[in-house]
């Protein structure tokens, strides 16, 4: 079974390339962010003629997440318990994969950062800090229910060193506090596994460079998609990579797929 999650930075304006990918990856299942679409204008019968069914929470212009599947999913949430948000980021299905159930959610964690206009508006920053407060109180649900669980998307946190190209230059950012990162953390704690690390401890993994000073050719990256895994999943992985292939096309992303390999008995 292959999961990806990738970030598409509009799925209407990117069609023609993530159709594109999806024939030639062939996921099983993928974790969408930023769909910025709202249903009436979300691609369902383009992804239908490739193989994939969708489930999606949408936002016009903004935000949104999906998870689109070849197998049977069930939607069990379209955002996070006792939290009230006006924003689209949490969409969660159980996916039935050969007779056995893989819990998967797609993640759209907020950025933090302030509006340009205003640097010292820290309403931003607060907001992340209780979406991670209430995102960690919903994983530490989902830990104990020993369902095989994947926790996909794009978690808006660069978390360490080796994740950002250049990490002075970010440490004031919001994705790199220390307070963003021990919420982080503190999910890992429970008993996810950071899928990535698991198979490349040292390995730079980049998934996302800026548009702007030619960064994707120079390298100029950071770390902040990620597949964090329950226990039940770590044993059955496989493979993690980074696919770099679809941010050298044409309008891209700025962000790239990350794509597990598990073995479903």
């Amino acid at each position: 079974m292959k999961v990806a999650t990738f970030n598409v930075n509009s799925i209407n304006a990117r069609l023609e390339n993530f159709l594109a990918w999806l024939k030639s990856a062939s996921p099983d299942v993928v974790l969408l962010q930023e769909i910025k679409s709202e249903f009436n204008s979300f691609p369902f019968f383009d992804l239908q003629a490739v193989g994939y069914d969708a489930h999606i929470v949408g936002q016009k212009s903004y935000n949104g997440v999906a998870i689109i599947s070849k197998h049977k999913m069930k939607l069990i949430r379209e955002s996070l318990p006792d939290f009230e948000d006006e924003n689209a980021r949490y969409i969660e299905a159980m996916i039935n994969f050969n007779g056995k159930d893989i819990r998967v959610a797609s993640i759209y964690l907020p950025n933090g950062n302030p509006p340009y206009s205003n640097p010292d508006d820290t309403s931003k920053f607060t907001y992340k800090l209780r979406w991670m407060e209430a995102f960690y109180k919903h994983a530490s649900q989902l830990i104990t229910d020993n369902i095989p669980t994947i926790l996909g998307g794009d978690y808006n946190v660069i978390m360490t060193d080796k994740d950002i190209y250049d990490p002075d230059a970010f440490r004031n950012n919001a994705l790199f506090k220390e307070e963003v990162k021990q919420r982080m953390k503190a999910v890992e704690y429970l008993g996810f596994y950071d899928a990535y690390r698991i198979k490349h401890p040292h390995d730079i993994g980049y998934t996302f460079w800026d548009y702007s000073g030619n960064a994707f050719a120079a390298d100029l990256g950071m770390r902040i998609d990620y597949l964090l895994i329950s226990p039940q999943v770590v044993d059955m992985l496989d493979k993690c990579e980074v696919d770099k292939s679809p941010r050298g096309n044409p309008k891209p992303s700025d962000h790239t797929p990350l794509v597990i390999e598990v073995s479903v008995d």
